[in-house]
């Protein structure tokens, strides 16, 4: 079994996998929704990763350019990039078979962390990708919000977003930095999926990350607290990072689903609910 549209990348693949013929390649379906559709063909010990993305998941090539390998960030190198029809096809390294969703052990959560102060600390350039106007922008935008929580983003989470600016420096974020994007080969980590990448000063990723890990039976506190050991930073700006970087993920991702999600992913419209309620709490945290 291997991918319909193989053959529009077909080269690329057999000289990576050292393959003779596309016949020749096994194909291990890894993803499939509505806008991406991942794949693993391997021929012997060889594999490689293939990737077709629409609508949002189609701009990873792109993330690629721009921070990825100018930065050195820990991805996959991407091999080769082809755009067929109104979709992007990636093939990249295959960086390991082991997820942190997969194997969910506090070790890897605080390789994790070590792993995201590695990529915050590489030097970028502005202008920042999520200023106080788009915060706003996306807060009128979301039909599920109503007028008192846009309100109080207002009053609490743009000053606050607008202080982050003028204290803590740009960096790239993931945007999607949870444990089924985290991969080992048992030696070394990678992030994987990059197209939500942008920059800017607060910490949604360290949020991602934390949330996740108390979900799976981990203490937030010992993640962020390698974190701050890892980045050399304050432990007080982060935990300010830490909540605007929750507001701004929320918020994100509740736009997602209102453009996006609803039609590729039916199963989306069940985490409004609780997206709106932590994007309260997140707003109330702060000063």
């Amino acid at each position: 079994m291997r991918p319909v549209w193989l053959e529009s990348i077909a080269e690329p693949v057999l000289t990576a996998a050292r393959a003779p013929e596309p016949r020749a390649l096994t194909g291990e379906l890894l993803r499939e929704w509505g806008s991406s559709e991942v794949w693993r063909l391997s021929y012997g010990l060889r594999s490689v990763i293939v990737k077709r993305g629409s609508d949002a998941q189609a701009g990873e090539a792109t993330t690629y350019e721009r921070f990825v390998v100018p930065l050195g960030l820990p991805g996959p190198e991407l091999i080769h990039r082809a755009a067929v029809d109104d979709a992007a096809l990636l093939v990249l390294a295959d960086v390991g078979r082991v997820n942190l969703e997969q194997e969910p052990t506090a070790e890897g959560f605080l390789a994790a962390a070590e792993l995201l102060a590695e990529i915050r600390a590489k030097p970028v350039e502005g202008p920042s990708d999520f200023t106080s106007q788009r915060l706003l922008e996306l807060a009128d935008r979301i039909d599920p919000i109503d007028a008192d929580l846009r309100d109080r983003l207002a009053a609490k989470a743009v000053p606050a977003l607008d202080e982050l600016h003028r204290e803590a420096p740009l960096g790239v974020v993931h945007g999607d930095f949870v444990p089924k994007n985290l991969v080992t080969d048992g030696t070394r980590w990678t992030v994987v999926d990059w197209p939500a990448s942008y920059l800017a000063p607060h910490l949604a990723d360290l949020h991602t990350l934390v949330r996740d890990a108390v979900a799976l039976g981990h203490q937030r506190g010992p993640v962020v607290a390698h974190y701050i050991d890892a980045a050399g930073t304050d432990s007080e700006l982060v935990q300010r990072q830490l909540s605007v970087g929750g507001i701004c993920f929320s918020l994100l991702a509740l736009n997602w689903i209102m453009a996006e999600g609803l039609r590729t992913v039916p199963s989306s419209k069940d985490w409004i609910a609780p997206l709106l309620a932590e994007l309260g709490e997140l707003t109330e945290e702060l000063r």
